[in-house]
């Protein structure tokens, strides 16, 4: 396996790279926990809105009880080469009560309305706290690039 020569990227470049894939990309991983059953992940698709993810899931899914019981959660770009891990609380909205322009914006990314559907759909969003960020070893440090909310 050949691993690409990586050069370490300064903060401004991480976080220019990690908000490019924020607003690009289509799935996260979505890491909850429960109290008593423990840790629980799941691959959702989000939208970045330039300050929050937004995911959607069924209102009666693991990840919808997880987040109601204990809402602190990590989120995870599915790239283990060149890592993203955002950690914030999570807001719930069930889907009647979902602000209109981000749910709005959730359907133009996917081309799918989770109002329209049959059954509960429970909008969660996310504002991130902490943001790593790291390709390979050579960036390990460094790879905090958001502390208490503020970009560094």
């Amino acid at each position: 396996m050949h691993t690409p020569e990586i050069s370490r990227r300064r903060t401004p470049a991480r976080r220019r790279d990690t908000l490019e894939r924020l607003a690009t990309e289509r799935d996260v991983w979505v890491s909850t926990a429960h109290p008593d059953h423990g840790p629980h992940q799941v691959p959702l698709w989000f939208l970045w809105d330039g300050r929050a993810v937004w995911m959607c899931t069924g209102a009666t899914s693991v990840t919808a009880r997880n987040v109601r019981t204990e809402p602190r959660v990590r989120l995870a770009l599915p790239d283990t080469f060149d890592v993203v891990l955002l950690q914030g609380e999570a807001e719930c909205f069930p889907d009647r009560e979902v602000p209109g322009d981000a749910a709005e914006a959730f359907a133009g990314k996917f081309g799918w309305d989770p109002r329209t559907e049959e059954g509960d759909f429970l909008y969660v969003r996310v504002v991130p706290r902490t943001v790593r960020a790291w390709r390979g070893e050579p960036e390990l440090r460094g790879r905090v690039i958001m502390r208490d909310g503020v970009w560094l």
